[in-house]
């Protein structure tokens, strides 16, 4: 984060789409940072169980010392979505979206004046368009071309951005590929 220019410590909210590992396993060296080095409030809003389903993968990260040495020093609340709600001053809806058999969230998160569409992965069904409809920009996946289980191909992404010409896109978790408005690797954008 810090070599993209983005502060660690000035994150006040993190939103989890849903519990795989290529989306929560990345938490373990920001927590890190968050203990250690700077210990401002932290809010993780994700699925049922968010709570439960971080404090386990800290703990096999880290092992007794999570709870003994570490817990104790990680300023943060945990809070389950809600269909509508605030978390650390963001407003958000969260939208329940297909993937595979455990779903996701996307969220509509508000941050100064704009109206930001976040989905993690998921399938591209009626749900999606409800999630991006209106947004300033929608942050989607596009897994890769042809059929995707579980995912957004490619080729859907383009027709959700076409059904949607007002809004701008920026398409990830694309694995092998690009598709026109994929974001690079450590991108920063301004909101």
């Amino acid at each position: 984060m810090h070599r993209c220019g983005v502060d660690p410590g000035a994150i006040d909210a993190v939103f989890l789409t849903h519990f795989h590992g290529d989306h929560t396993l990345g938490l373990p060296p920001f927590v890190l940072y968050r203990i250690f080095v700077d210990q401002r409030p932290l809010t993780l809003v994700g699925p049922e169980g968010v709570e439960e389903k971080m404090e386990a993968l800290f703990e096999v990260s880290w092992g007794p010392d999570w709870k003994l040495v570490m817990r104790p020093r990680f300023n943060v609340t945990y809070e389950n979505a809600k269909a509508a709600g605030s978390a650390a001053g963001y407003t958000y809806q969260s939208v329940k979206l297909d993937h595979g058999t455990s779903g996701s969230n996307g969220y509509r998160i508000k941050i100064d004046g704009r109206l930001i569409a976040y989905s993690g992965d998921t399938e591209p069904t009626g749900p999606l368009d409800e999630l991006v409809e209106g947004a300033d920009i929608a942050i989607v996946e596009a897994t890769g071309p042809g059929d995707v289980f579980s995912h957004m191909s490619w080729e859907a992404a383009t027709e959700l951005r076409h059904r949607h010409p007002k809004t701008r896109f920026m398409f990830n978790h694309l694995y092998a590929g690009t598709v026109e408005g994929a974001v690079t690797d450590l991108q920063v954008f301004d909101i």
